[in-house]
């Protein structure tokens, strides 16, 4: 490995190349700007909202058992995040140095001069840090905040007030969404502000490259580790016919681990980098695209970062203004449909967001360049992302709630076709999911482009590709809900294992202790149907999520494509339409290995899963003690060696993948060069490779969520509607719930940040490409990273392959 980073670090540091996005410079008048400095009080008070939350949790009561669980599932956690984090270290140092080396030796003017000195590099570097920092952090904030919220929610379940078992994960997270946001929007308007205006547009796009690694590494080994914890824990069921979370199964303190670093960590890490990432996009696009001069990118820089912050008053408003209606509404109530007050926070927001949206642009963009109409022309293009959050989850729920037609139809299928037609059945709901969600995208993209063409034309070029960053960002807006309603779903997961975990109603006279202790007396059948019926509305709002911020991901990456197609245009001299166009053969064939890259990503990081939860099952299947005269209790040695095994096979199967990205880009970019054969028409070839990377990982990514959403919630109409666990229907459920497991947490979801990462670096990749000093001899380091990214391709299956 070393060698191959060396001869990289080599090859990066052999070739001068002309600026592009390296020279991005923000307009020193954004400074001027007094409203953006409340931002900076806005996003304290925001982080400040997420700590009293967080306090708020942590002071509910819960009994000591189930307290104890909590903590033993966080130190689990918290070992796995230092684990992660050394393991960022590592993959630091490989991307740092090519950071380095290519704003320290090769981005230059069109003299020959160096853009940036020594102290400009190490900034950059340090804003690297600072991105990588940001989604580890907030992701520990996280895990802390869940591990904190199950144990209690557990406990809440006792009383016969479905209401708190709503508020605990809901108030979870919201202090994660908003602390989140505000975390990003303060380090975002740091830059802007604060750093010098020749650097900020560098130190922009190297904070967007550290966040977007780091989130790329703790959602792809999260979603390799829960998933084999999960399967490990989940086919004990039918193996052995015992409970879900049968305290002597070693691979439940494992799977409640991986519940966080799958469905905690990953998702709030990758919701940071989609924020940010999207917002730097637009930046890019501003500065580089604006035609009407500085005044001009000042103003619209001014309004988006406004618009971010109001956003987030937006979020909090919509929240307080949804429990008060939740209080008014079930606060007397023994039964409640969870999904109800959740769809209706995701609503509120929406139209609040939208409302805000059209006066705030009313207010700063009442005349642009001569046109009066400007403000509510922007105003439409974001609102159609905006609405399209709202709407995405609606669609998604068709598949994946309980109360669906298709999961309904999946528990139908089962009852006569066993597990067969059980997977079946949830192939047709994931292909229809993909159908449906493709044309929403499609109208509102549309309905972008269309407004698009009503006069912004005559301030910018390619406003078409404004608008569809605006539909990202306006995707964005809702952020700190989109978040709160994702990280609802672990909360409410793990807190069936505590409940079970804890052996509560087990203990002798618990009854009259917490009656003496708590002033309530526990409904012990009740508890467990509130536990079970939230934990379907929990995996059905997860299931939301994953649209919204892949949806980001894809329509904001045609933003960041914007500024290759700039650099192609500056650096060889061509208009970028006679060679990016269907008549060109190199289209076809970038879009072609796009496709096949996300095809091997999709079943590299499964066959990690799948030799993972082997050793699992085998190890588990060995150490379970199932003696009836054995205490029924968790042995701490056997559930650190499942751990340890999820953790080795999740990172494993990381290195392989990322390495193999990593140089799939390198690779693809190089033999674009148009000193090889094709001549400039080649350059389309890496162009529609990470188009197709977008758009196939678009469609991949929402059938493979919303196909696992729904046999994991047909197995959860099984067991609390049918009330039917331990049958053959069962045990058909669970096995498509373990089909659907890698597809929801692991595959579909890592292509978020495998898009934003690909387009990113990949951006650099072809600047270096088809510099004039290097494009002779690109073609033939082109072939060499091609065979370093097919050698971990292929070790991300034979080198992982189960072995007896």
């Amino acid at each position: 490995m070393k060698k191959v980073a060396l001869s990289t670090l080599a090859f990066l540091g052999s070739i001068p190349v002309f600026a592009s996005e390296a020279d991005l410079k923000v307009p020193e008048s954004i400074k001027q700007h007094t409203e953006l400095y409340y931002g900076f009080a806005v996003t304290l008070l925001g982080m400040l909202f997420g700590l009293y939350q967080y306090t708020r949790v942590r002071k509910l009561p819960a009994h000591k058992s189930m307290l104890e669980i909590g903590d033993v599932i966080y130190k689990t956690c918290k070992a796995y995040l230092k684990q992660q984090g050394r393991f960022l270290a590592i993959l630091f140092v490989f991307i740092g140095a090519a950071v380095a080396a290519y704003y320290g030796f090769l981005a230059k003017d069109e003299a020959g001069n160096n853009l940036f000195g020594t102290g400009g590099v190490l900034l950059i570097l340090t804003w690297t840090v600072v991105g990588i920092l940001g989604s580890y952090a907030v992701a520990a904030f996280g895990i802390r905040m869940n591990t904190l919220a199950n144990s209690r929610m557990a406990f809440a379940s006792l009383k016969r007030k479905p209401l708190d078992l709503l508020n605990i994960p809901l108030n979870a997270g919201m202090s994660i969404g908003v602390l989140l946001i505000c975390v990003e929007l303060m380090l975002m308007l740091i830059i802007l502000l604060l750093m010098p205006g020749e650097l900020a547009g560098a130190c922009f796009i190297g904070f967007a490259i550290g966040e977007s690694l780091g989130a790329s590494a703790l959602r792809i080994a999260g979603g390799i580790f829960t998933k084999i914890a999960d399967i490990g824990s989940d086919l004990m069921k039918v193996v052995f016919k015992i409970g879900e979370d049968d305290p002597r199964n070693p691979g439940v303190i494992a799977d409640c681990t991986g519940d966080n670093a799958g469905d905690s960590v990953g998702p709030t890490a990758d919701g940071f980098e989609t924020y940010g990432v999207t917002g730097v996009a637009l930046i890019s696009f501003i500065l580089l695209a604006i035609t009407s001069g500085p005044e001009m990118q000042t103003l619209l820089l001014a309004w988006i970062f406004v618009m971010r912050i109001l956003m987030v008053i937006t979020s909090v408003v919509a929240f307080w203004i949804n429990k008060a209606i939740s209080n008014a509404m079930y606060s007397n109530k023994e039964d409640l449909d969870f999904e109800a007050p959740l769809t209706h926070l995701v609503w509120i927001t929406s139209i609040l967001s939208i409302i805000v949206t059209f006066i705030v642009s009313y207010l700063m963009l009442p005349n642009v360049n001569g046109n009066s109409d400007m403000w509510w022309i922007l105003s439409v293009i974001i609102s159609c992302g905006t609405l399209g959050a709202a709407l995405i989850p609606e669609f998604t729920k068709i598949f994946t709630s309980p109360k669906s037609s298709h999961v309904r139809e999946i528990v139908n299928a089962g009852q006569e076709g066993g597990a067969s037609l059980v997977i079946l059945s949830g192939f047709v709901a994931g292909n229809f999911s993909a159908f449906w969600k493709g044309l929403v995208f499609f109208v509102l993209m549309f309905a972008g482009y269309y407004t698009s063409t009503l006069g912004l034309a005559d301030i910018m070029i390619y406003p078409s590709v404004f608008a569809f960053g605006l539909i990202a960002f306006g995707m964005l807006g809702m952020g700190p809900v989109t978040i709160a309603v994702d990280s609802y779903g672990p909360v409410t997961d793990n807190a069936q294992s505590v409940y079970e975990l804890s052996l509560i109603e087990e203990q002798p006279g618990i009854d009259e202790e917490i009656q003496r202790d708590f002033g309530f007396r526990p409904d012990w059948e009740k508890s467990k149907y509130y536990l079970e019926a939230n934990d379907g509305a929990g995996n059905t709002f997860k299931a939301t999520a994953k649209p919204v911020l892949i949806g980001t991901a894809v329509v904001g990456a045609t933003t960041m494509i914007f500024s290759l197609i700039l650099m192609i245009e500056k650096t060889l001299g061509v208009d970028p339409e006679t060679i990016l166009n269907v008549l060109n053969p190199y289209t076809i064939l970038g879009f072609l290995l796009g496709g096949s890259v996300i095809y091997w990503f999709t079943g590299a990081s499964t066959q990690a899963v799948t030799t993972g939860a082997y050793r699992a099952v085998e190890y588990i299947k060995r150490h379970i003690n199932l003696d009836p005269n054995a205490p029924k209790k968790a042995d701490p040695k056997a559930s650190v060696e499942v751990v340890k095994i999820c953790t080795q096979y999740a990172q494993n199967g990381m290195f392989n993948i990322f390495i193999a990205i990593f140089f799939f880009a390198l690779a693809f970019a190089c033999i674009s060069s148009p000193a090889g054969i094709g001549g400039n028409d080649a350059v389309a070839l890496f162009v529609s490779y990470l188009i197709g990377i977008a758009v196939f990982g678009l469609f991949q990514a929402i059938f493979m969520a919303n196909a696992g959403g729904a046999w994991d919630n047909a197995k959860k109409v099984v067991e609390v509607d049918l009330k039917a666990k331990g049958t053959p229907l069962h045990d058909a459920t669970v096995v498509g719930d373990t089909v659907g497991d890698p597809f929801k947490d692991t595959s579909s979801v890592s292509l978020n940040p495998i898009i934003k990462f690909t387009t990113l670096f990949g951006l650099l990749a072809m600047e270096m490409a088809i510099s004039e000093s290097f494009r002779n001899s690109a073609p033939w380091f082109g072939l060499v990273f091609l065979v370093i990214a097919l050698v971990f391709s292929w070790r991300s299956f034979y080198k992982m392959r189960i072995e007896k």
